[in-house]
C-alpha cells in the first residue's frame, strides 16, 4: 500500500511539475510574441570594410521601420568571437529616429546627429569598434535594436551588462540585422 500511495505523490508531483512549465512557457511565448516587432535594415549582407578594422572603422547606417517607442538603444555583437559574445557597440537614449546615420562620433556622449549615450565595447573603448576577427571561418554580428518606453538613467561609458539591466522591464519592441565578417 506504501508503494502505491508513493507512486500517486511521485505521479501528482510530475504532472504538477509538467504543467508549471507548459504554463510558464506559454507566459513567455505570449510575452515575446505579444512585442512589437521592428524591421532593422543594414543595407548589406557582408559587413563593408569601411566598417571594420580594415577599413575606417565607421558605424554603419541603420535604417528601422515601424518604430512607435519613446527612444532605441543598439547592441551590436559577435557571438562568434573564441572566448564569449563579444559586444562592439552601444548606444542608447536615442531619440526616435527612422535612421541611424552611419560614423557616429567615438564619444561617451554625443550631440550630433542626436543626443544620445554610448557605452563601452569589449575592446575597452566608448562607440562603435566594427568587426575584427582572427583569419579563419567569417563571424555573425547581430545589431539588435530595442524600442523602449522611456530614456534610460544610465551613465555614458557603461557597458552591456548594465545597458540591459537598465532595459529590463522597458523593451516595447526589437527586431534585429544579421551581416558576417571575416578576414
Amino acid at each position: 500500500m506504501m508503494a502505491i500511495t508513493k507512486t500517486k505523490s511521485l505521479s501528482s508531483v510530475l504532472a504538477a511539475a509538467i504543467a508549471f512549465a507548459i504554463l510558464f512557457a506559454n507566459a513567455v511565448w505570449a510575452e515575446e510574441t505579444d512585442m512589437k516587432s521592428l524591421v532593422v535594415k543594414l543595407g548589406f549582407a557582408r559587413v563593408p570594410d569601411e566598417n571594420t578594422c580594415q577599413g575606417i572603422d565607421a558605424s554603419p547606417m541603420i535604417e528601422i521601420q515601424g518604430l512607435n517607442a519613446t527612444s532605441l538603444a543598439v547592441i551590436v555583437d559577435d557571438p562568434d568571437a573564441p572566448s564569449a559574445v563579444f559586444t562592439h557597440w552601444l548606444i542608447w537614449n536615442i531619440p526616435p529616429v527612422d535612421v541611424i546615420p552611419g560614423s557616429i562620433a567615438k564619444k561617451a556622449t554625443i550631440n550630433e546627429p542626436f543626443i544620445a549615450m554610448q557605452g563601452t565595447n569589449d575592446f575597452g573603448e566608448i562607440g562603435y569598434a566594427g568587426p575584427c576577427p582572427p583569419p579563419g571561418k567569417p563571424h555573425r554580428y547581430f545589431f539588435r535594436v530595442f524600442g523602449l518606453d522611456r530614456m534610460l538613467d544610465l551613465p555614458a561609458g557603461a557597458f552591456a551588462a548594465d545597458l540591459e539591466k537598465a532595459m529590463k522591464g522597458h523593451v516595447i519592441q526589437k527586431g534585429e540585422a544579421l551581416a558576417s565578417y571575416g578576414r
